[in-house]
């Protein structure tokens, strides 16, 4: 792990983060690219803005919130374990929501829900009944 010019509770934090979600330091890719917007001369003649990307994923982040290069090596990598871990957590909701879906599915009805749902078929069945054409018998 590279160093970064900040306090090592949030260096640990991030490691401790990479290693949650399965982030190496080795499947990263990292470039450093000039950057865009307001900011003169000075902008335009500096890369100090880091691209990094996850080979495994395929996600990748740009960042060039501050004017050091270094700061912004450690938040990319920060901002890609979010990113990471949103996907990560969609995935797990979406999975959530099925599973529940088919619990709900397979749940027996209450007695109550029962009769409700009986007497409504009872119900319909006396309206078809009551529309029906009588037969004249000759």
């Amino acid at each position: 792990m590279p160093s970064f010019p900040v306090s090592q509770s949030k260096i640990a934090e991030l490691i401790r983060l990479m290693e949650k979600y399965g982030v190496q330091e080795q499947d990263l890719e990292e470039k450093f690219v000039r950057g865009s917007g307001a900011g003169g001369q000075k902008i335009n003649k500096t890369s100090s803005s880091v691209w990094l990307l996850h080979r495994p994923t395929g996600m990748h982040v740009k960042c060039q919130s501050s004017r050091s290069q270094a700061l912004n090596r450690f938040l990319a990598r920060r901002l890609l374990v979010q990113e990471i871990a949103n996907q990560i957590e969609r995935a797990k909701s979406a999975e959530q929501q099925r599973i529940e879906k088919i619990r709900r599915q397979k749940r027996k009805r209450s007695r109550r829900a029962k009769e409700k749902m009986l007497a409504e078929k009872n119900q319909n069945k006396s309206k078809r009944q009551e529309r029906q054409i009588p037969w004249k018998e000759y």
